[in-house]
């Protein structure tokens, strides 16, 4: 078992105080390159996740990707998200989330998108598949969806 970051409150922080953060980012830095960063810082973070769990570039099949990465992110891991599939449509990978951190506590309707998830799936994908990805946050639960879906492309 790793050593907790904090011995006495151990690794995790609220959603309250994530949320603070980015609306935060959002009143500084505007909408726009709030989102960059949080994708961007996302992204980073996924591919740190995939090669912890010794996924880079070695998955012949996204289930077992889906598998061990709803262990690290989801309710016995880091609690980012639940990935409850991961499924190829032709030349498109979707990923269908629910309980994401960016969507929680929202009002439906809101234009909320999940910047940090969408960016922790794409990188974790980029380095699972070892390719360069366009991602885009196509469905919402905000928007009456049943999950958010993330749709992946490649980036030729």
């Amino acid at each position: 078992m790793p050593e907790l970051l904090r011995p006495t409150l151990g690794d995790f922080n609220s959603i309250v105080c994530f949320k603070a953060v980015i609306i935060g980012m959002e009143e500084a830095l505007g909408e726009k390159a709030t989102a960059i960063a949080l994708t961007t810082a996302g992204r980073a973070r996924g591919k740190q996740i995939a090669a912890s769990l010794g996924l880079s570039g070695s998955v012949d099949s996204l289930d077992v990707a889906q598998a061990k990465l709803a262990l690290a992110v989801g309710k016995d891991g880091t609690r980012l998200c639940i990935i409850d599939k991961i499924v190829r449509d032709g030349d498109t990978i979707k990923v269908y989330i629910s309980e994401t951190v960016c969507s929680a506590g929202e009002l439906q309707g809101s234009e909320r998108k999940c910047t940090f998830t969408l960016g922790a799936v794409w990188g974790a994908l980029e380095e699972i598949l070892n390719k360069r990805l366009r991602g885009v946050h196509t469905e919402s639960v905000l928007k009456s969806g049943t999950h958010d879906v993330f749709e992946f492309t490649n980036r030729d």
